[in-house]
């Protein structure tokens, strides 16, 4: 199994989203890259611990390989707005891919500058190693599968599309 760190804004979306995908094996929300050891959401929220709310993605690569991941992942954020995704303003809503594994860096890059070239403009996600990662409270894990009618800025159908689709065609 691999894993990389995906910021896309509200966690709660973002988490249900990458989890619908075939060959994700465990998701689980939390902040990172900030300068608050150990912060709690009521920490994060307020935009100054410098942590990103991100999930932490747990991939079987031989059935969905990275560059699919990452593709599939991008489908779901506005990459060129800054701080900023759907309705949720402020730094720990900012955007990401974070890798521990030095062999992800050029596969991100490529990715991102491919988008970048069909966006025709700069992108506003961050690419960079994980400094921390820090779990978010237990009810925030799963937050939409325990609340159904929670806030989402990931569209529905998004969510309910990416339950049948082949990770290998993105």
């Amino acid at each position: 199994m691999k894993e990389i760190y995906l910021a896309g804004g509200c966690y709660w979306g973002v988490e249900k989203y990458i989890a619908s995908l075939r060959g994700v094996t465990a998701t689980e929300v939390g902040f990172a890259n900030g300068h608050v050891m150990a912060p709690a959401y009521v920490e994060v929220k307020h935009g100054d611990t410098g942590h990103a709310e991100t999930v932490r993605v747990t991939y079987d690569e031989t059935v969905i390989p990275l560059p699919s991941l990452l593709r599939l992942f991008l489908r779901i954020i506005d990459p060129t707005s800054v701080n900023r995704q759907g309705e949720d303003v402020g730094p720990q809503y900012r955007t990401g891919i974070y890798w521990t594994d030095e062999t992800d860096e050029p596969v991100v890059r490529a990715i991102l500058a491919d988008l970048e070239k069909t966006v025709g403009q700069p992108l506003a996600v961050e690419a960079l190693p994980l400094q921390c990662f820090y779990p978010a409270e237990e009810y925030h894990q799963k937050y939409l599968d325990k609340n159904p009618g929670g806030y989402c800025h990931v569209p529905w159908a998004e969510i309910q599309w990416a339950k049948g689709i082949d990770p290998k065609d993105y």
